[in-house]
């Protein structure tokens, strides 16, 4: 499983503890609301150059990953 502490941070202090990409302020919701809306993911960085293709994958893949674990419960 691909490690969240290198993708994601969480500090009562930045956007009341609002789970944000790493190294930024935004918040990795932001991320998947884009998407829902039927935005692409080079949409996305273009809007928050702050956030890097590599962070922004490992988070899908790492959502891929919990709800895959969520779905087929060893």
């Amino acid at each position: 499983m691909t490690s969240i502490l290198h993708i994601v941070h969480r500090d009562p202090d930045v956007l009341g503890g609002v789970p944000v990409f790493f190294g930024t302020r935004v918040p990795v919701k932001t991320l998947l609301d884009y998407l829902e809306a039927g935005d692409s993911l080079n949409e996305f960085l273009d809007h928050f150059p702050g956030v890097r293709r590599e962070q922004a994958i490992a988070a899908l893949e790492l959502a891929k990953e919990m709800l895959t674990a969520y779905a087929n419960p060893s």
